[in-house]
């Protein structure tokens, strides 16, 4: 298992990662947050109604957050080590501060990307509507 960065680190992390992907001007990053539960044998095995009850009737406890971010390479290249996973775990009084920061950093890492051309896409979609209205 990976160890968690403080959030200091990850920012700096991320804010690489950022620039890598904008350098080599092609590539993906894959951000996710979910909640952290700190121990899989703590879970109680639920039924599935019994869990939507248990949603319904009872507001869940806070819990921290766990954010990733990862750029998602080919596997011919994670084999050579060039995945890069972050990720850091946020606690709810954190939050907001953390959210801020986070939104910051992902406006800038995304400032001067380049749309995605989907011009190919659009004439398969234009020749296909042609098609039918013929039909």
């Amino acid at each position: 298992m990976s160890k968690h960065l403080s959030q200091d680190e990850f920012f700096t992390a991320l804010t690489a990662l950022f620039t890598t992907q904008k350098q080599s001007q092609k590539g993906t990053i894959l951000l996710t947050q979910k909640r952290y539960s700190y121990d899989e044998s703590a879970k109680e095995t639920l039924s599935e109604q019994e869990h939507e009850e248990t949603l319904t009737t009872t507001t869940l406890p806070q819990a921290p957050i766990l954010i990733r971010a990862s750029n998602s390479k080919p596997k011919e290249a994670r084999n050579e080590g060039k995945k890069v996973k972050l990720s850091t775990i946020v606690q709810p009084d954190d939050l907001d501060s953390f959210y801020a920061r986070y939104a910051d950093v992902c406006k800038a890492g995304m400032s001067g990307l380049k749309p995605r051309d989907r011009t190919k896409r659009k004439a398969k979609e234009k020749a296909r509507r042609k098609m039918k209205t013929q039909a």
